[in-house]
């Protein structure tokens, strides 16, 4: 199974990734934007585009890339990653659909303030490309074809991590980090 976690920035993908993975047995965080940081750095600036998600080339790796693993193996994949043009949305998750491979995808919305507010809190300050990113993203995912609405203005990420757990179906055992290991992912996150 692929877990597509999406939402715009400060939504909390990547804090419930890592909860998720830890509560699930055989888990796998696959990040997109490693091949979004590999396409940037082997190509000649002159073709390079400001969004590495505009390269049809990105989308292909990820979409290839994530049915060989789901083709391969019995662990989820869970992949934070925001995804708000629906081309793009058919292209790697319809088609990955299409294929057979069993694909969740869920987004994760809060309001603009709670957005701002969670960014501010990981050090983005109001010009940060993350936080200039939030209309387009809030607008983009209010697009019926970015299904599975999840509002987490006023959820911890273990209520968000058990709300996909009852979604999806699976059975999501206990945490077993200690409330530091746990706190930890967040704290660095801030740091970047």
């Amino acid at each position: 199974m692929i877990i597509w976690i999406n939402g715009a920035f400060g939504a909390g993908k990547t804090q419930t990734a890592i909860a998720l993975r830890h509560r699930l047995p055989n888990a796998f965080i696959y990040d997109p934007e490693e091949a979004g940081f590999y396409i940037r750095k082997l190509i000649p600036k002159s073709m390079q585009k400001l969004d590495f998600q505009e390269h049809e080339l990105w989308r292909s790796i990820v979409y290839e890339h994530l049915a060989y693993i789901a083709a391969n193996t019995e662990d989820v994949i869970i992949v934070p990653m925001t995804i708000t043009d629906p081309t793009y949305y058919k292209e790697i998750i319809g088609n990955l659909r299409m294929e057979g491979h069993q694909t969740y995808h869920l987004v994760l919305t809060a309001s603009e303030d709670t957005l701002l507010l969670r960014l501010a809190k990981r050090g983005n300050k109001q010009i940060s490309w993350a936080v200039q990113q939030i209309p387009r993203c809030v607008q983009g995912l209010s697009n019926p074809i970015f299904e599975n609405k999840l509002v987490t203005d006023n959820m911890s990420i273990a209520e968000v991590v058990e709300a996909i757990g009852r979604q999806t179906g699976l059975h999501l055992q206990k945490d077993h980090r200690s409330w530091w290991k746990a706190y930890w992912p967040r704290l660095t996150s801030r740091w970047r």
